[in-house]
């Protein structure tokens, strides 16, 4: 059996560390991990630098005070688990997260950096508070209610104003509600190794996209211009701009993929380049930008 400690009875008791086998490790990691990480230990009774990890792992557990679990693996009697992990040398420690290795170690660290690796895995109150107030922003925005949803990030910026989500958050709320010049401001707060963030940058993308689109005519007089001349590029061009103003992806998309098919040169690749623009501004995961991607690889990959 694996080596007792002076503390690893008690912490057993406190459900902090427990030891698991091939039938429980679901249920004692991955289901586990679902509420809290858990640290798994690949261990062996022969192998000395396990025993000396051992203390170290219970101590930071012990002091992370329930942030994170420990639980044991005794590979020479459940060697299934880590063959399947592609552990090879041991000691080895791998962090489940919300059911996924997350992180992890190899060998006897010292204490100090066991303790650095579980405060990486561990977010303090502040951090968890401030993920659930953007949760409820996200589900305000979702039920389309953009000024609720403005309210509650501009609370969460009371107390942290760097905070970049919010920032991005509440700027994407002010565009989706006209006040595009408070969009601008807020998106002015963000700092500036931040302004690359992902967020921030598709809020940044609608607003030029919406400003392009409004020095365009009505849809229907650049519909005709499109029908009249097939290859009146900078007409279908400024349609797609027009569709996208309106919400009418799936158009703006059927345009510019039309020149791009059409002459991927033009206007300096200026068809593509606004593809990858309107990709930014609606999100990496939206329907839209993924079938945008399909459809533009296919072409320029042909």
């Amino acid at each position: 059996m694996l080596q007792d400690t002076g503390g690893a009875t008690a912490m057993a008791m406190d459900g902090l560390v427990k030891d698991t086998t091939t039938q429980t490790f679901v249920k004692d990691v991955i289901e586990e991990s679902k509420r809290q990480p858990v640290l798994i230990d690949f261990w062996a009774p022969w192998c000395g630098p396990c025993k000396q990890l051992t203390p170290a792992l219970e101590k930071a557990v012990r002091t992370a005070k329930g942030k994170v679990k420990l639980v044991k693996m005794n590979i020479d009697e459940h060697p299934s688990i880590p063959t399947q992990m592609g552990i090879q040398s041991i000691p080895a420690v791998i962090a489940f997260v919300n059911g996924q290795p997350a992180d992890g170690f190899m060998g006897a660290l010292p204490e100090s950096q066991v303790t650095a690796f579980i405060e990486r895995l561990t977010k303090d109150k502040v951090a968890d508070a401030a993920q659930d107030v953007l949760k409820l922003a996200e589900a305000e925005i979702a039920k389309g209610n953009p000024g609720g949803a403005a309210e509650i990030y501009a609370e969460l910026l009371a107390e942290d104003p760097e905070n970049v989500a919010a920032l991005a958050g509440l700027a994407r709320c002010y565009f989706e509600t006209g006040a595009v010049d408070k969009a601008k401001q807020t998106l002015a707060l963000v700092p500036e190794a931040k302004r690359g963030d992902a967020a921030v940058a598709a809020v940044r993308s609608a607003i030029e996209l919406a400003e392009q689109a409004s020095a365009l005519g009505p849809i229907s007089e650049l519909e005709r211009k499109v029908a009249a001349d097939p290859l009146d590029h900078q007409a279908r061009f400024d349609l797609a701009l027009a569709f996208n103003s309106k919400g009418k992806r799936a158009e703006a998309l059927d345009q510019l993929i039309e020149i791009v098919r059409r002459d991927r040169k033009w206007n300096d690749d200026g068809a593509r380049k606004q593809l990858v623009q309107l990709f930014e501004a609606w999100g990496a995961t939206d329907e839209a930008t993924v079938a945008g991607r399909k459809r533009l690889s296919s072409i320029l990959f042909a």
